[in-house]
């Protein structure tokens, strides 16, 4: 079979991906733009694709197409219609990233807590070497023992940052689903969760009932200490809304790692945010994580091939 890598570098140089060729040929792309997508799936058996979008177009020419293997969990950059209509499979790979994750989200949750930047800052301008005292008190330490952590979607990641809160003594407070009505003893009211958190942090996928979950009425909810964070996907959170509460001081601050357009080559109005940590979508990136991912691409290809289709299939 022939195999089509189109985006090997969000792999990273340092996963082996050799065990894929005892399937059959396999040709990688580190990068591939819209434009060349086409020509280079024309003849592939299999593709494997982080963030390629997959389309009808796409599906239209791929003649030999019979699994797409999404390098991720979410698959938002696949046409699931349009694969169901050229009877090709999707697959993608779950719970690879969870501790990386949920590692990503008390790293930042730590350094807001901490205020470790802002010491670290103080430092290199020479603030501590002309200090009076042995100590700085310029900017606030604070505890996460008795803080209130929302979370906003309770599959893997969401429980695990959830047991890490527990281990630091905060109280969990687990959303429903916006508008829901359905009672749920574990779950509280998605306004509720917005209104109580000191921390929220968002765990769904990106979806059009999760598209802009977050906007100027869920800020002006908020408590104006708490901080906001998001791993997930950044069209949750509606980035001029988020710009705006934080310039506001309508909340203390934010920790993001996606943002709605990436790579940011239009620049974002978050970069001018003040009282934001940005990293660029590395929450799932640990050597582990990735290490995780190929060999769950390959488990999903083993089970195609075996025939196993319904037990990775997408859709």
């Amino acid at each position: 079979m022939k195999i089509t890598i189109l985006d090997g570098a969000t792999i990273g140089s340092d996963i082996n991906l050799d065990e894929l060729k005892k399937f059959g040929e396999v040709e990688f792309y580190e990068t591939t733009f819209p434009t060349e997508t086409k020509n280079r799936i024309s003849d592939s058996e299999i593709i494997i694709t982080n963030k390629v979008v997959i389309n009808e177009p796409e599906f239209e020419v791929a003649k030999k197409l019979q699994l797409v293997c999404v390098a991720a969990t979410g698959y938002n950059n696949i046409n699931i219609d349009a694969a169901k209509k050229h009877n090709v499979v999707v697959a993608n790979v779950k719970g690879y990233s969870t501790e990386s994750v949920a590692q990503h989200v008390f790293a930042n949750i730590l350094a807001f807590s901490n205020s470790v930047i802002d010491f670290n800052n103080q430092i290199k301008h020479n603030f501590w070497q002309q200090s009076p005292i042995f100590t700085s008190l310029s900017f606030p330490v604070a505890e996460l023992s008795g803080k209130n952590l929302g979370i906003i979607g309770y599959g893997s990641i969401g429980k695990r940052v959830a047991e890490i809160a527990k281990v630091f003594g905060m109280n969990i407070l687990i959303s429903a689903r916006k508008n829901s009505t359905k009672i749920d003893l574990e779950r509280l009211d998605f306004e509720e969760v917005v209104k109580k958190s000191d921390f929220l942090t968002i765990h769904c996928p990106l979806t059009k009932e999760t598209e802009n979950l977050i906007a100027e009425k869920e800020f002006n909810m908020m408590k104006k200490s708490a901080i906001i964070v998001n791993t997930a996907r950044g069209g949750i959170v509606n980035e001029k809304d988020l710009f705006y509460a934080l310039k506001n001081k309508q909340i203390r601050g934010a920790v993001v790692d996606v943002i709605s357009k990436e790579p940011p080559s239009d620049g974002n109005i978050l970069f001018n945010a003040p009282n934001i940590l940005i990293t660029p979508h590395i929450a799932w990136t640990s050597f582990e994580a990735r290490k995780k991912l190929v060999a769950g691409i390959i488990s999903n290809i083993e089970d195609f091939l075996a025939g196993n289709i319904d037990k990775i299939k997408i859709g």
